[in-house]
């Protein structure tokens, strides 16, 4: 990526620009127009399929989009893209990096993601942001922040997709992750946003999951929710330097002394705590042996093809609950019954579980 370019996740970012990029529309200065000849023409099937494999950046933007539509006939396009590439998925390192607040995530994120291109790996930043999903906007905040790593030749961010259920957001993330690894990403980097359910969807998806947290853990670790620990592979005390230095290394004692206690987020792995300075440097290239010692132990014993698998299977019941979600409350007789439903449940002249049932009758029936 030159210098002065935008990186790909600052391009064709609002919800109108969708069927722009799709039939080769552009933004005019200022006002976007809509009759505005296409400079560029729709690409099939065929064109972003090769584009993708051939690792061209602007093909593979053009098919994340594609894959972030919500428009019926994209989304036939989109499946037939993934199709194709399937074949070209799996070959990356996924991985899930989560944060408690001002653990310094973003600052991690882009110093890892620096460290990884510079030994000539190419990266991929992805994001889950389940709030977007009620919000309808996507999340730029903390990719702004990292400007360099956005600007390298072997760095791509996409921020998370918008709209839809949370169960919308997932596939579109996982697709787009598909995409990247067809696309030669040799390492995907799954952030999460927000706080609750987006650790378990991105836990869901990736082989490792490494969780940042703060120094002087006394107070954090009654607070923090263990389930969150019990699905890290590793714990990572960042802001490791200066005078923070002594302390960071007594929060990583604390939390190794903690995970004695706890289930290990994967068979055969002990989870344990490190330290490490996003600022300086210090400690990035440790985790990246970390990871890569997991990948190696999980792939000799095969827990590492077992999780995808599993994964893959997750995935399905997933898209199944959301498709079902989505087709019963769409449906005409279901939108037409639902106000006298909550009218009912409201002043209580109904159980809940009768109303439900009324529900699912006339779905069913008609």
């Amino acid at each position: 990526m030159g210098e002065g370019r935008k990186p790909e996740w600052m391009e064709n970012e609002t919800e109108h620009t969708t069927s722009s990029i799709l039939s080769g529309k552009g933004h005019s200065t200022g006002e976007f127009k809509q009759k505005r000849k296409p400079s560029r023409p729709v690409m099939s099937v065929e064109q972003l399929t090769e584009g993708v494999l051939r690792q061209d950046r602007a093909t593979l933007a053009r098919a994340i989009t594609l894959i972030e539509s919500q428009a019926a006939k994209h989304y036939e396009v989109a499946q037939q893209l993934l199709q194709r590439v399937l074949p070209h998925t799996g070959s990356s390192i996924r991985i899930g990096i989560s944060g408690v607040p001002g653990a310094g995530k973003s600052t991690f994120i882009e110093a890892f993601g620096l460290y990884l291109c510079e030994k000539g790996y190419k990266v991929a930043v992805l994001a889950v942001d389940p709030s977007s999903s009620v919000s309808g906007g996507s999340i730029l905040g903390d990719k702004t922040r990292m400007e360099q790593l956005s600007r390298h030749p072997n760095a791509f961010i996409r921020p998370s997709p918008s709209g839809g259920t949370l169960g919308g957001v997932h596939r579109k993330t996982r697709e787009t992750m598909l995409l990247c690894e067809a696309a030669g990403f040799d390492v995907i980097l799954i952030e999460t946003v927000g706080v609750g359910q987006s650790e378990i969807i991105v836990r869901s998806m990736v082989d490792f999951f490494l969780l940042l947290v703060l120094t002087g853990a006394g107070d954090e670790l009654q607070g923090m929710k263990k389930g969150i620990m019990e699905i890290a592979d590793a714990i990572l005390v960042n802001k490791a330097d200066g005078s923070n230095l002594p302390l960071a290394k007594k929060t990583k004692e604390e939390y190794n002394q903690l995970l004695h206690f706890l289930q290990p987020a994967t068979k055969g792995w002990e989870t344990r705590a490190y330290t490490c300075s996003a600022l300086t440097g210090d400690g990035i290239e440790d985790v990246w042996k970390v990871i890569q010692r997991f990948v190696e132990s999980t792939k000799e014993s095969n827990v590492f093809f077992e999780r995808r698998k599993e994964q893959a299977i997750e995935w399905m019941y997933t898209m199944i609950h959301d498709r079902l979600h989505t087709t019963f409350f769409q449906h005409p007789r279901i939108q037409e019954l639902l106000p006298d439903a909550e009218q009912s449940v409201k002043e209580g002249t109904d159980t809940v579980t009768s109303v439900v049932d009324r529900l699912f009758s006339a779905f069913t029936d008609s």
